[in-house]
């Protein structure tokens, strides 16, 4: 029988914002003997995903693994939900349409009943009928969270959470410090190598020093440990991802939401995120924007300005150094995936946990696999450019699969497949919807026989009242649970 090998005694994660500290308590549970230590650095406001006040559907998932409930942080982290991401102006001005979550593919989306009745792209004077439950119930601003276990009218609704980012990371700080978790603060780190491709020690100021067997870098887009090695090496974004320039507005008076949106505006595209700490407005422009103009679009005070530069390492994990989130590849926030792709990232890091002495293969498929979870988000993000109006707000260079998903979808309604990605594949499509691009009818459905759509509408129509019936309205849920008044 093979012996099992050693486990790794001690992990250094450098950067103690919201990635680094969900990275540490994930690594505490999966390796309880393991001594952690997180070493915090100065605050990068370039590092989105450390800011960033919500993420996808994964996150959730990713919470319930490692014991976070989400009770605890919509009563201590100012946490609310999201069912609908709306875009507007992407096809067209005034063209609007819905995104809302979930793999629960339902064919009929792709007959006249799908494209009369809802879930395709709209304009201001079109009649408009929700083409999901998520929107039905945003739409009349009702939505509780389902029991567990229990079968109700909303049971394939998805949502995304959404967290005051300075009380969520208390909440995480407080969890990893029950598991054991060390902290240490530095102004500046610097990288011992242990002459081979990896680290050896970080050394802080004072002379003191940090050694590990495996170290993590969530130190933000200036990627203060994977960047002192020799062999770390970048590939560019810039041609695909045209933002050079993101402006966050003060947040202004809180709002309870259950859909957020994202505008294209004649000068750049524009995320509100409804919190109960206040609107999160921020702005994305081109590099020909003037200041002036950036920030009539923006037409809130601003907080801070980041200047960007898109791209992405072309190996996240090189010896015993693994990047994370930011550290690993930096683009706009737009659509909140962001922090999405640092929390994929780290569930992968931990299907893939290496021992004392580190596999090659491991961190081959790692990068590997890490490698397509940066590529799909930013093709991702090309969908949002490849729009027929943003095409002419912003200047890019659509990459062949984002071409070709595109035509696939237009022309047959469907889409190629792809390993890691953001989205699944009735996201994508919805927002391939909401962005302005018409959905071409899959042969199998290109003769709808009137009595079945007509089925599917009243179907449909009796699951939405259903759902009204039994969820009640949003705020006065919210208020329930987390004994506010007012």
């Amino acid at each position: 029988m093979s012996e099992a090998r050693p486990a790794l005694d001690r992990i250094a994660v450098a950067g103690d914002g919201q990635v680094g500290v969900l990275a540490a308590l994930a690594l505490k549970r999966a390796l309880p003997a393991c001594e952690i230590t997180v070493v915090g650095l100065a605050p990068d406001p370039a590092a989105f995903a450390d800011h960033a006040a919500t993420a996808l559907p994964f996150t959730n998932k990713l919470h319930d693994r490692l014991g976070i409930r989400e009770d605890w942080i919509v009563a201590r982290a100012g946490g609310s939900h999201r069912l609908v991401t709306r875009c507007f102006g992407w096809g067209e001005e005034g063209q609007h349409g819905p995104i809302a979550y979930g793999a629960s593919a339902d064919p009929l989306q792709s007959m006249a009943f799908g494209r009369e009745w809802g879930g395709g792209s709209r304009t201001v004077t079109a009649r408009e009928q929700p083409g999901s439950l998520a929107e039905t119930l945003a739409g009349a601003g009702r939505f509780r969270t389902p029991p567990p276990d229990v079968e109700t009218p909303l049971a394939e609704v998805d949502y995304a959470l959404r967290w005051v980012p300075s009380a969520y990371r208390a909440l995480l700080i407080e969890l990893a410090q029950q598991l054991g978790v060390r902290h240490v603060q530095a102004r500046s780190i610097g990288v011992e190598t242990d002459g081979a491709i990896g680290a050896k020690a970080l050394a802080i100021e004072g002379g003191s020093r940090i050694e590990a067997d495996l170290f993590l870098d969530c130190s933000g887009p200036a990627a203060h440990l994977l960047r002192a090695l020799p062999t770390c090496r970048e590939r560019e974004w810039s041609d695909t991802l045209p933002t050079r320039r993101v402006l966050v507005a003060r947040p202004g008076g809180p709002m309870l939401a259950l859909e957020d949106r994202i505008s294209l505006l004649a000068d750049g595209w524009l995320t509100e995120l409804a919190g109960r700490d206040g609107l999160h407005t921020v702005l994305g422009v081109g590099e020909r924007v003037s200041e002036a103009a950036a920030m009539q679009a923006l037409a809130s005070p601003l907080q801070y300005a980041v200047e960007l530069a898109p791209a992405r390492v072309a190996e996240p994990w090189i010896g015993n150094v693994i990047a994370i989130g930011d550290a690993s590849a930096r683009f706009e926030p737009l659509g909140w995936l962001n922090l999405d792709l640092a929390h994929r990232q780290l569930a992968l890091l931990l299907e893939l946990l290496p021992g004392k002495v580190i596999e090659p293969l491991e961190r081959a498929e790692y990068n590997r696999r890490s490698g397509m979870m940066m590529d799909t988000a930013r093709d991702t993000l090309a969908l949002f450019y490849a729009a027929p109006r943003a095409r002419r707000v912003f200047a890019s260079v659509t990459p062949q699969h984002v071409s070709l998903t595109i035509d696939q979808f237009t022309r047959r309604g469907r889409l190629p497949f792809r390993e890691e990605s953001p989205l699944f594949a009735e996201e994508q499509m919805a927002l391939l919807r909401a962005v302005g691009f018409e959905r071409g009818t899959p042969p199998q459905f290109s003769a709808g026989d009137p009595r079945q759509i007509d089925a599917a509408r009243q179907a449909f129509s009796a699951r939405a009242q259903a759902a009204l019936d039994y969820a009640p309205p949003y705020q006065q849920w919210l208020a329930s649970v987390t004994g506010a008044t007012g």
